[in-house]
């Protein structure tokens, strides 16, 4: 046995675009059920219409809101054997209609389909094109690294809803000024509003609703497919795996600390000789994805709290290598490696105007590469650190020809030591860092030479 259902759309946005047909469908449901209420020819139900917004406020992922509001409408059309009830989409029901599809594959039910204009028609009409001649292909939002890899357009891109997809449709493509896209909103509504942005100004001058689509005449670069997939799977997991949706920034950070070392050790392993065979390469392979994960994981998160997404990261760091690069991208020139340190670290202090020679030094470091870095960067900036009297003994002990092992025995037997008496040396070191470089900016807001035995105390 199976139940009837009448499925129609409400038409791309204005009253004046719904069919006779789906009005008259509207007006005689027994049950009528609105997949959203956001949509402008919603009103023209009657107020006893259910709707299915509730769904996309807790549903882990749009699938599962698909789900849930093709068993309800199921169960709804089983309880009226005779018919009567209706399920009113926005736009057409033919066109990008997940749930409807989902409706179509239910042998239990049959459906009885009211054809409506779709957002598409009124596309056509405001470009003035023939989708047919100029070969338009339609992209889903949602999926579009994915659809456009290695499209050159022309291209029409629905369900841009949000700033998010915006994001990642720019991630996407490689492209600056030169892309132009064509943003179509609330097509055949008082607010009708086109506009063509520069690529870059995507997802930043564009405010999306459920009534945005763009149109790409032609795609000058080639589509990022792979990285934009693992954007994509980001987002998927965070939606729907239990154990994603509990990260936090904080509770990430030992695997971000993991994978870096990872990564290190693949790193050594290819400088050994292992990769002979590409297996070491392979090793790299991997682990270096691992530690892109945890950093598109960083963005996600980022992006839920609506402070930057992957594509800023992206732009940001491209923006900062050209700047850090005038050799490269202005007509400075360079005598050597030398000169393209000392241009990066000029750059450098003026960007972040730093007040201190310490300053941008990640205290997050390893306790003994943090004490080669402070001390490093004190003695550019002219300080010169009194060794004290255990640095004097250990002077002395150390022949003046003692080389990388023998100062590697020095600090095992230091660490063996520290053990033997119950101290941890990685902390140990840490606060004897921190409090040689607590000194050190004393000296320097004092306006002294910061050079006096700050360093071992």
């Amino acid at each position: 046995m199976t139940a009837r259902l009448t499925v129609c759309g409400l038409g791309p946005g204005g009253s004046d675009r719904v069919t006779a047909a789906t009005v008259d469908a509207l007006q005689g449901a027994d049950a009528l059920y609105l997949r959203t209420s956001r949509h402008p020819t919603a009103s023209l139900a009657p107020p006893t219409a259910a709707t299915f917004d509730h769904l996309y406020d807790r549903a882990e992922s749009f699938a599962e809101v698909y789900r849930q509001i093709a068993e309800t409408l199921v169960e709804a059309a089983f309880e009226r054997p005779e018919g009567g009830v209706v399920y009113a989409v926005p736009g057409s029901p033919l066109v990008l209609e997940s749930s409807v599809r989902r409706l179509q594959a239910d042998d239990r039910v049959e459906l009885d389909v009211l054809p409506s204009l779709s957002f598409l028609d009124e596309v056509w009409a405001r470009l003035g094109i023939d989708p047919v001649e100029e070969s338009v292909r339609l992209i889903d939002g949602h999926q579009f690294a994915v659809q456009a890899a290695s499209e050159r357009g022309p291209l029409l891109v629905a369900h841009v809803h949000d700033r998010w997809v915006l994001s990642d449709i720019k991630l996407a493509i490689d492209a600056g000024d030169e892309q132009r896209a064509v943003v179509l909103q609330r097509l055949g509504t008082d607010d009708e509003h086109i506009a063509e942005v520069s690529w870059p100004d995507l997802d930043r001058l564009v405010e999306p609703d459920h009534l945005t689509s763009l149109y790409l005449p032609e795609v000058i670069a080639p589509v990022g497919q792979e990285l934009a997939r693992t954007v994509a799977l980001m987002h998927r997991l965070r939606q729907q795996c239990p154990w994603d949706r509990e990260q936090t920034h904080d509770s990430l950070r030992p695997y971000l600390v993991e994978e870096t070392y990872e990564v290190l050790d693949a790193l050594e392993a290819v400088g050994m000789g292992a990769s002979s065979d590409g297996a070491g390469y392979e090793h790299l392979e991997e682990e270096l994805g691992d530690l892109w994960f945890q950093i598109l994981f960083h963005a996600e998160l980022a992006t839920e709290a609506g402070q930057f997404t992957i594509a800023d990261v992206a732009r940001s760091v491209h923006q900062k290598m050209v700047r850090r690069h005038p050799h490269v991208f202005t007509e400075l020139q360079v005598a050597g490696p030398d000169d393209v340190v000392a241009n990066w670290e000029r750059i450098k202090d003026d960007e972040k105007q730093r007040s201190s020679a310490l300053d941008g030094i990640p205290t997050g470091l390893p306790a003994l590469a943090l004490a080669a870095k402070l001390l490093s960067r004190a003695a550019k900036a002219g300080a010169a650190a009194d060794p004290g009297a255990l640095g004097r003994r250990l002077e002395a002990v150390l022949p003046a020809d003692a080389g990388g092992d023998d100062f590697g025995r020095v600090l095992l037997a230091v660490v063996r030591l520290a053990q033997d008496r119950g101290i941890e040396p990685e902390d140990a070191l840490r606060r004897a860092t921190l409090a040689a470089a607590r000194r050190f900016r004393a000296a320097e807001e004092r306006g002294r030479n910061p050079g006096i035995d700050w360093a071992l105390g």
